[in-house]
């Protein structure tokens, strides 16, 4: 942020406010953090850009889930559903499905049966594009609400071929998440 004002680029200076918004987040700093996120989403509409759209979708209802705000996300994610994407990006798809899901869950767990629709389009999706991380996400999360419903056999016979497809980075939270669930289910 600070060479992009001091040189004067302001197409990086948002990205980066952006950034830093969640990462303020990240550490609880939420009043801070939000405020920084809003406004590097302004400046970023402001000079109309359209480079990754949906992704501010994903960091605003991330952002709420991690802090308990279910409701605040859900509207987050409403607001993106409610909207023609014609630019045609489709890269975060499968994740604001897989948002929509945990949130429901945290929400209320009567909320069950919507969450299982949205985790298994969030799979349709990732698997529709190749995407491996996107599909461990999703696969995760419809394990654990299997999990919590006594379909033991059911999630176990979904995560393990996602995982074991997985030859490295088992270090990263996605995949330590993924392994945790799968001990738990063994």
């Amino acid at each position: 942020m600070a060479i992009s004002q001091e040189q004067g680029i302001p197409f990086y200076e948002a990205p980066a406010m952006i950034q830093h918004g969640w990462t303020l987040i990240v550490q609880d700093r939420m009043a801070e953090g939000f405020a920084q996120l809003h406004e590097g989403l302004a400046r970023h509409d402001a000079m109309g850009s359209t480079l990754t759209w949906s992704v501010r979708f994903v960091i605003l209802a991330e952002a709420y889930q991690r802090h308990d705000q279910p409701e605040e996300g859900l509207r987050v994610l409403a607001d993106r559903f409610s909207q023609s994407d014609d630019r045609g990006e489709m890269t975060f798809e499968a994740e604001l499905y897989r948002l929509q899901g945990a949130l429901l869950l945290q929400q209320s767990g009567a909320h069950a049966p919507a969450a299982e629709i949205a985790f298994q389009h969030a799979l349709d999706i990732a698997r529709d594009q190749g995407a491996k991380s996107w599909e461990l996400r999703a696969a995760t999360g419809l394990a654990r609400l299997w999990q919590s419903q006594g379909k033991h056999r059911e999630a176990l016979d979904l995560l393990a071929p996602v995982y074991g497809r997985f030859t490295e980075g088992f270090d990263t939270v996605d995949l330590r998440e993924a392994k945790q669930v799968l001990d738990e289910l063994r």
